[in-house]
């Protein structure tokens, strides 16, 4: 057995699979079954975008920019410093340039600032002479900074599509989804809300920004669905043939050639973006957007690309020393993790939190401490059944400042509430979170066969892109035998393998689960889910899975009969309840522990899950009670007959009869003197001819005098096996062959048969038999 690391959600029935096919059952599985509504998601169309006067706060926001426009006042774009939010910027200040405006954009750094709005900017901007702020990708949550707007006499229009606290901060204007009635769909990011309100002020459709569109929609995480998809789908044509210096140079060091999609967006060019403002301050990611200098696009794009490396092993050791404190202090962090440490860059413990969600399957917050100040302050990230918002906002009175969505949060506190913190959040997930509710979701769209899959088969899946939240990469579950097993990668880390299904066969590659090779025995079947994909190499283009999770839900045995390597495929069990046994207690170079048979508690070891044998019984019955016992899930077979008689050549009846025989023509056999004579002769060993001379003898076919046979003058007639000795050999002969001898699928039918045998007799004994 092997346990998946998720849990799966088979989320359709296969009896109605089979009804559709496989584009049909992805589309049911999307809730899309009229025509309609099918045509309109595989075939986005730009003329089914809403409009955007349907947001409330969009005319008076217009209005006001406009009066700013002819009295020559000066406005200032209040951007945030991801990529969401520096794709809002740009559009919001290009649609204002284009209109005449006197403008200019504001990042906050993350540093000295920390996230949204805050007073002391503003009251620089109006020293400066702005006179009206517009927000983009931020603002819903500024209470304080918007207070200090109305004092200070300046305009503000919000912005924004984060989560709603309990009121509205006041101000000249709010353009917000989730605060319009009648606007139809809710889940616009950041720059999807800077889109409408550039779409409204310009009068018509802005096409030359749906490259920015695509990449702040895609980085934000929001649901792909709606216009979302309509934006991101068109958004992605236009970013791969965009003729911004910035995006061209970006996707240069990034290595991006040709079509770009959301995976490119997603892992290259997002994540670039992000990085400016999580190390240093995000102009350079807004200039890079807005300069329409080829030289400086380049210089700029080259700068940020060394930044990226610099974040990602910044990540790389904080991640490191996060992991170490939380082994440290699993009592503490046993449902939510809270980690802090002083020193950590704020600016990247968002993507922190995400590892360690992804290593512990638990909701993470991390923090850096900051002692001059007095303050804690970080990111969180969680896992789908737990609401980190929602339950943030449930203890908000402990932090200074709070804000996200359901999966990732930001929050400031005072350090000594940490601890308390850490208590109120474990608490409020202990009360609401069932045990199976920590382990990762995995939806699994459709069960397949090996047979049916082809690169069209892509292609076709291929049409409900650009994947994401609401639309995901459909998984597909497949089932077979895995060959040609081996871990790739330098170091080792990844495992590569060919699921076999009735003689057809497919590519499969699982990032990350290299230590799984021992784990798997080749000959068992096993179950993987993951996403079809076409490998391209060396102008060949094969189908390929990447593997997302998988599992063996039956008993294994690993088959090492013979082998003098055996335990070099089993470190691995150091990590497990094994039990290393030896029935003949035998002394063996290995790092495990063995236990001989005569200290072995058959009472206290039901928790072992792994057996391995590295030795013959005596007796076959030896090991039946002891796999009826411990109900191993993995069996390592790891004997060989060094140093036991072989008892592949067993004397047949025919052998007896004929030494039997022998023995009447010659009326005398000396052994000593005519064994070899007979071995030759007949093919047989030495320690044949002795058993059957031992068998004779207890049955009293034969007498012995100084090594000469005679048979006996008065043979009382019996069967042979009325003979111990040759029962004795009998049974040796069966275990040889039935243990050693026999071949994979006999030996686990036999070992399976003996662990499942005492649900056998209580089941009879429950149906009365």
């Amino acid at each position: 057995m092997l346990e998946s690391q998720m849990s799966w959600n088979f989320t359709y029935k296969q009896s109605e699979v089979e009804e559709l096919d496989l584009i049909d059952q992805l589309l049911r599985n999307r809730g899309l079954t009229e025509e309609n509504s099918i045509k309109q998601f595989l075939n986005p169309q730009l003329a089914d975008i809403h409009q955007p006067k349907l947001l409330a706060g969009l005319v008076e926001s217009k209005q006001r920019i406009e009066q700013a426009i002819e009295q020559g006042e000066s406005i200032l774009v209040f951007g945030d410093y991801d990529a969401d939010g520096v794709t809002a910027t740009t559009i919001l200040v290009e649609a204002l340039n284009e209109l005449g405006a006197m403008c200019d954009y504001y990042i906050p750094n993350r540093f000295t600032e920390g996230y949204g709005p805050n007073s002391e900017a503003f009251r620089q901007a109006k020293n400066q002479g702005f006179s009206l702020i517009i927000t983009v990708d931020t603002g819903i949550a500024a209470f304080e900074a918007a207070e200090t707007a109305k004092e200070l006499g300046l305009d503000l229009i919000i912005t924004d599509h984060h989560e709603v606290q309990e009121e509205l901060p006041v101000a000249h204007a709010i353009v917000h989804p989730k605060v319009s009635d009648d606007y139809p769909f809710k889940e616009l990011a950041g720059v999807g809300v800077a889109f409408k309100l550039a779409h409204f002020l310009l009068g018509y459709f802005p096409k030359q920004f749906l490259d920015l569109v695509a990449i702040g929609t895609i980085a934000d995480l929001v649901p792909l669905i709606d216009e979302n998809r309509i934006l991101v789908k068109h958004g992605l044509d236009h970013l791969s043939k965009t003729d911004r210096p910035g995006l061209r140079a970006l996707k240069e060091v990034a290595s991006i050639n040709g079509e770009v999609d959301e995976q490119h967006v997603g892992f290259a060019l997002a994540p670039r973006l992000n990085a400016v403002g999580r190390l240093e301050s995000a102009y350079p990611a807004v200039q890079l957007l807005l300069t329409r200098d080829p030289e400086e696009a380049q210089s700029l794009a080259t700068e940020i690309n060394l930044i990226n490396q610099e974040r990602q092993e910044i990540v790389s050791q904080i991640a490191e020393e996060a992991i170490t404190i939380v082994e440290q202090t699993k009592d503490i962090n046993h449902s939510v993790i809270i980690v802090a440490k002083e020193g950590w860059n704020e600016g990247v413990l968002g993507i922190v939190a995400s590892k360690l969600v992804r290593t512990y399957q638990r909701p993470a917050i991390c923090l850096t401490l900051k002692s001059d100040e007095g303050i804690a302050k970080g990111s969180g990230r969680s896992i789908a059944a737990f609401d980190l918002f929602e339950n943030g906002m449930e203890i908000h009175e402990q932090m200074i400042r709070f804000g996200g969505h359901a999966q990732a949060i930001g929050l400031t506190t005072e350090i000594d509430q940490v601890d308390q913190l850490r208590r109120s959040f474990n608490q409020l997930a202990s009360q609401k979170l069932k045990p199976e509710d920590f382990k990762e979701q995995l939806e699994v769209e459709l069960s397949l066969n090996i047979e049916q899959l082809s690169l069209e088969t892509v292609n076709q899946i291929n049409q409900l892109s650009p994947f994401g939240m609401a639309n995901p990469k459909p998984y597909f579950h497949l089932t077979g035998q895995p060959q040609e097993l081996k871990q790739i990668g330098a170091k080792k880390n990844h495992l590569k393998f060919a699921l076999e299904q009735d003689n057809q066969k497919l590519s499969s590659i699982a990032f990350g689960l290299g230590d799984y090779l021992p784990r798997i025995s080749p000959n068992d079947e096993l179950e993987v889910v993951g996403e079809l994909q076409i490998n391209e190499w060396n102008g060949t283009r094969s189908l390929q899975l990447l593997v997302k999770d998988l599992q063996v839900k039956d008993r294994q045995l690993f088959d090492y009969r013979g082998s003098k390597f055996w335990h070099n495929q089993l470190q691995h069990l150091n990590d497990q309840d094994y039990l290393c046994l030896s029935f003949q207690k035998q002394l063996l170079e290995t790092n495990l522990k063995v236990t001989p048979l005569d200290q072995l508690d058959l009472e206290n070891l039901e928790q072992v899950t792994d057996l391995v044998l590295i030795d013959l019984p005596n007796e076959l019955n030896e090991l039946s009670q002891i796999l009826s016992k411990i109900k191993p899930n993995n069996i390592y077979t790891c004997y060989n007959l060094d140093g036991q008689k072989d008892w592949t050549a067993f004397p047949s009846r025919d052998d007896f009869k004929w030494f039997y025989g022998f023995l009447m023509k010659r009326k005398k056999y000396n052994h000593q003197l005519e064994q070899k004579q007979v071995a030759n002769y007949r093919g047989w060993s030495h320690e044949k001819i002795e058993f059957i001379l031992n068998v004779f003898y207890e049955l009293k076919f034969v007498k012995i005098d100084n090594e000469v046979f005679s048979l006996n003058d008065s043979v009382e007639k019996q069967q042979l096996t009325e003979s111990n000795f040759y029962q004795k050999g009998l049974r040796q002969k069966e275990k040889q062959d039935l243990l050693y001898y026999s071949n994979y699928q006999q030996l686990k039918t036999w070992l399976m048969e003996q662990i499942e045998q005492d649900a056998r007799i209580k089941e009879e004994e429950v149906d009365g038999l």
